[in-house]
């Protein structure tokens, strides 16, 4: 099977945002080639190719792979170092404070800590949930993951941590244990009062993004219950935030979503409870140093009374080191 080659470079991705080496090495991913083939599928001349291929080949996406001669005649030919290329590279800003990247599963919480924070940590948000956001701390794509992944066993996300990090050294902790529930228009005038009232034509559902861990406990609970998911108006409709969801309701886009107490009692919403869930942030230890500001107010009064002030969330384990 090919192979996807990361691309994390700034100089790299900057060398291949010009479209004439782009089309080099997507020539060369193909198939080896020598500068006469290339400078006559792209009808330039051989020398004008001969400069982008040392620029590419410098930066380490193109190689020579063979010479053949032919009477008089060698000719060298190259190809790409990779059956394909993933560009991804995070610019951050430029400040007095360290720049951290969290993504993950979107939290409230989260929110006031990062206010809190700012004269000693600048934390950007990047909410893709709480599957996703696994994978990018994996990928390097961030410094630190939330997460509220409940696996079949019963235990939440260290089956999951393990999976994805089984060479590296991990840290999770909890961050507090959140309800979630039905997210419903104030007053609720449609009558919603248990997850079946979903499928009812007249509901309009707003879902949470695929990945997510709400939206996982969601089908998990909808196959249990045999509720048919085609049945319920909305279910391909997602948003990325327990905040998105309950805006979608408050202006009347929606009737019910499945999310945060903490987002509907924000919004002025009805709600009925389903669930409590321990949500937990993930970092790998070599970033213990530069997110030290947040893991010591997690542990701190101020924190706990902060917390305090968010419905349904419940402060008794943060701040407690989960054991893989």
């Amino acid at each position: 099977m090919k192979t996807v080659t990361p691309v994390n470079s700034f100089d790299k991705i900057k060398l291949l945002a010009d479209s004439r080496r782009m089309d080099i090495l997507r020539l060369l991913m193909a198939s080896p080639a020598t500068l006469t083939l290339l400078a006559r599928t792209l009808k330039q001349s051989p020398a004008w190719v001969r400069h982008h291929i040392l620029a590419l080949e410098s930066a380490g996406l193109v190689e020579m792979s063979e010479t053949r001669r032919t009477g008089k005649v060698t000719e060298k030919f190259y190809h790409a170092k990779g059956d394909a290329f993933l560009l991804q590279e995070i610019i951050l800003p430029k400040s007095r404070h360290p720049s951290v990247i969290f993504s993950g599963s979107h939290d409230l919480a989260l929110e006031e800590i990062a206010d809190r924070l700012v004269k000693h940590l600048n934390l950007l948000s990047l909410p893709v949930g709480s599957l996703d956001g696994l994978v990018n701390l994996r990928q390097g794509l961030c410094q630190i993951s939330g997460s509220h992944l409940l696996d079949e066993s019963g235990e939440y996300n260290t089956p999951f941590v393990k999976h994805f990090f089984p060479d590296r050294e991990v840290e999770v902790i909890t961050l507090a244990h959140r309800t979630q529930g039905l997210i419903l228009a104030a007053g609720n005038k449609k009558g919603i009062k248990k997850l079946a009232d979903l499928a009812r034509s007249e509901v309009r559902f707003v879902n949470r993004n695929p990945g997510s861990g709400t939206r996982l406990w969601l089908d998990a609970e909808l196959r249990r219950q045999n509720i048919p998911l085609e049945h319920i108006n909305g279910y391909d409709k997602s948003v990325k935030t327990h905040s998105e969801a309950a805006a979608l309701i408050e202006t009347g886009k929606a009737d019910a979503s499945l999310g945060l107490q903490a987002a509907a009692h924000r919004h002025g919403l009805d709600f009925i409870p389903l669930f409590e869930e321990r949500y937990d942030l993930v970092l790998p230890r070599e970033q213990e140093k530069i997110l030290n500001p947040l893991l010591d107010f997690i542990q701190t009064a101020d924190f706990r009374a902060m917390l305090g002030s968010l419905t349904g969330y419940d402060v008794s384990h943060s701040g407690e080191q989960v054991g893989l």
